[in-house]
């Protein structure tokens, strides 16, 4: 006798817990599906740094972020908390940033697509330069119809995203509360933001 003849066929209640089986799983399944579907994304970003170049990855990300649906908080310190400050007079240098070329906002096309990319040892001896560069980003900002860091800024808080500071980095540099905008959603340490950044399905530093 062959061992597919001695096989013997399936009794019905083994036949019933099979379909029984299969159908926790197809459920089983199904809920999880569901609930990966409703459950809503979250990004939490470190913001370090303060100059007009280094404030559009944070705000540009995070208003997206918002305007998604997203839960999305940023956490300013150091010289990141520049970017909550009511008077938003942020710089740009392009001294120790030689991925930054030097571009006129101004003149003909071929004129504008030069790099004029300047060595730290001149830059850094010109008087005036840090100004001067941060005028041109300005220029071809407006040129370029990009929108501004105050109006990025609102945007992220129109989406409901959160801002927070650095509560020993104010300390350090003798910040006044005064000094910030009223939106800022707490004043806190990084042993309270690093669970939040740890729990969001994204985490970045900038």
């Amino acid at each position: 006798m062959s061992v597919m003849e001695r096989k013997q066929p399936k009794t019905a209640a083994a036949v019933d817990e099979d379909r029984l089986r299969r159908l926790i799983d197809e459920r089983i399944e199904a809920a999880l599906e569901e609930k990966r579907k409703a459950k809503t994304p979250s990004l939490a970003i470190i913001a370090t740094k303060g100059t007009l170049d280094m404030a559009y990855p944070p705000f540009i990300l995070g208003s997206t972020a918002a305007a998604l649906g997203w839960d999305v908080s940023i956490f300013f310190t150091f010289y990141g908390l520049e970017l909550l400050k009511k008077n938003l007079d942020l710089k740009v240098s392009p001294l120790g940033n030689p991925a930054m070329p030097m571009k006129m906002p101004m003149g003909p096309d071929w004129f504008k697509n030069i790099n004029w990319t300047i060595p730290n040892s001149v830059a850094s001896n010109m008087p005036g330069f840090e100004s001067a560069a941060t005028a041109l980003m300005e220029k071809t900002i407006e040129t370029k119809g990009v929108a501004t860091i105050g109006t990025l800024r609102e945007a992220y808080l129109d989406g409901g995203g959160e801002l927070y500071a650095c509560q020993m980095t104010v300390d350090l540099f003798g910040f006044e509360p005064n000094e910030f905008i009223p939106e800022i959603a707490g004043w806190i340490g990084a042993a309270s933001y690093l669970p939040k950044s740890a729990e969001a399905d994204i985490s970045l530093f900038v």
